[in-house]
């Protein structure tokens, strides 16, 4: 890995392009692993890159920090309100949308390759601390929980609607909650009575079921199984994966930082075989067909100090890998693996 770079530093004072009228924030999100995170996409200071989850924009602050003048950075959100953070810098690009549609996007800014893509899929502090969004059970809202507010489904409407058998496959799929049968049958029990509107609401419906020694756990996956079936983020996730190996250059680094075990094992398959089963395939001879060269053996975890700082970052796993070179390009020498933790 190349660790040595120049570093400029253009005026990277944050600002918002297109809401003048829209007050800075004081704060947004704490980058989670970002010199681990930069470190790994292996940054030429002359190439394209791309941030999948721009949020408060700190990693890709970090990333325009290491490119030369020539260099380019495309941050995507699907948040309109991350337009408070777009950094007076005309590297970056900023671009107002779902990056399940990536490619897309990319293409109608007239780029079909990049040297490097990086995500953070965590949700934003930003967020969780808007109560108004319902992210979080802290605070009594309405139950909405959409990351574009122009989005159709709201949570309300998932548990207002969703048949029992799709609430028991949220709750057990996304949660990983035992006793998912449990919670969707309280669910549907309490809305034949009246319509589950907030934060609250939904956690009384469902209060004699919560673990008194485990109450914040508990609620904490309930309301992420809600939060991924509204946004529709696992499907998300894949599309951006395999558009993600499409617009790489050979040799491009994909930098990846999750906050579950949903997350996590797609992401380590996607890395380990190029499909979400995790099933390498192997050609006449008995090889291994990949398309990535793993850079981390071992997902990268924060250390002690990051989670002392920022305890949201607990979760966090960060894994990367390079693209390889197809059948007509020389090959590239394998990277050395980063880290053993």
């Amino acid at each position: 890995m190349n660790s040595v770079f120049t570093i400029f530093t253009p005026n990277l004072e944050f600002r918002d392009r297109d809401t003048a009228n829209t007050p800075q924030m004081e704060f947004y999100h704490t980058p989670v692993l970002l010199d681990e995170s930069v470190e790994l996409l292996d940054i030429q200071p002359h190439g394209t890159y791309v941030d999948l989850t721009f949020g408060g924009g700190g990693h890709s602050r970090a990333i325009l920090e290491r490119l030369s003048p020539e260099g380019k950075l495309y941050g995507f959100d699907q948040d309109s309100e991350a337009r408070v953070n777009i950094p007076d810098d005309e590297r970056l690009h900023f671009v107002e949308g779902n990056f399940r549609f990536m490619r897309g996007l990319l293409r109608e800014r007239q780029v079909t390759r990049v040297d490097g893509v990086l995500a953070d899929l965590g949700v934003s502090s930003h967020h969780f601390d808007s109560a108004e969004r319902g992210f979080s059970f802290r605070a009594d809202a309405p139950l909405d929980m959409r990351m574009n507010r122009g989005g159709k489904s709201t949570a309300a409407q998932v548990v207002g609607t969703a048949e029992t058998q799709r609430l028991i496959a949220i709750f057990r799929d996304y949660g990983e909650l035992d006793g998912a049968h449990k919670i969707a049958g309280r669910i549907v029990e309490a809305r034949r009575n009246a319509p589950l509107q907030t934060t609250h609401e939904l956690i009384e419906a469902v209060r004699p079921l919560i673990p008194r020694s485990d109450e914040n756990r508990w609620l904490s996956k309930l309301f992420q199984a809600l939060r991924i079936e509204v946004n529709g983020e696992m499907e998300a996730l894949k599309m951006a994966l395999e558009q993600s190996l499409k617009v790489l250059k050979p040799g491009g680094r994909l930098v990846i930082i999750s906050y579950h075990s949903l997350e996590d094992r797609l992401v380590k398959n996607f890395f380990k075989s190029g499909n979400f089963e995790g099933s390498v395939e192997k050609d006449f001879y008995g090889r291994p067909q990949t398309p990535f060269e793993l850079v981390t053996r071992k997902a990268v975890v924060p250390t002690d100090d990051e989670i002392a700082r920022n305890p949201r970052s607990r979760s966090a796993k960060l894994r990367a890998a390079t693209k390889l070179a197809d059948a007509d390009t020389k090959a590239t020498t394998k990277p050395a693996p980063y880290g053993e933790n």
